[in-house]
């Protein structure tokens, strides 16, 4: 059996540290329109799936219900969503984006993607593959392992 060439606490360390970096990169074009990142995701979601209930929006950019709702309202009174009735299901209120949301975080999202073009042009597509399988392995795993272990006391 071959040794691991690279510690997991190494590639662990490397990939926070990564992650670390390459948020406030993304974030720097994001609030020059004064917006925070999760409200942009937020945005995100409603210009790629449509209107939908605050519950789902919240599963879908991994937010809390309390931080959803004041998410919301601030996009509400910068005038980028509005809050609607369902037509299918009356208890049940959708987001959408307003006209003046859809033009904003169009423009936003063509510059986050020149973003993202910019951090991983060095990648082969082979590259890309496996970092993309990877990550998503690990997402499933973790994910499906549950809640941690009992944490054990240190003495």
């Amino acid at each position: 059996m071959k040794e691991k060439e690279i510690p997991d606490a190494r590639l662990w360390l490397v990939m926070t540290r990564a992650h670390a970096a390459i948020v406030p990169y993304l974030e720097r074009s994001i609030t020059e329109y004064g917006l925070c990142f999760s409200k942009f995701m937020i945005l995100e979601v409603l210009l790629h799936k449509g209107p939908l209930p605050i519950s789902t929006i919240g599963e879908k950019v991994s937010l809390a219900s309390a931080s959803m709702t004041s998410a919301i309202d601030g996009l509400e009174k910068l005038g980028f969503v509005v809050r609607k009735d369902s037509k299918e299901d009356r208890r049940a209120r959708l987001v959408s984006l307003t006209p003046q949301g859809r033009r904003l975080i169009t423009k936003l999202f063509a510059r986050h993607e020149k973003d993202l073009e910019f951090l991983m042009k060095s990648f082969s597509e082979e590259q890309r593959t496996m970092m993309y399988e990877g990550l998503r392995t690990m997402g499933h795993l973790a994910k499906d392992a549950g809640n941690p272990p009992e944490k054990k006391q240190v003495a």
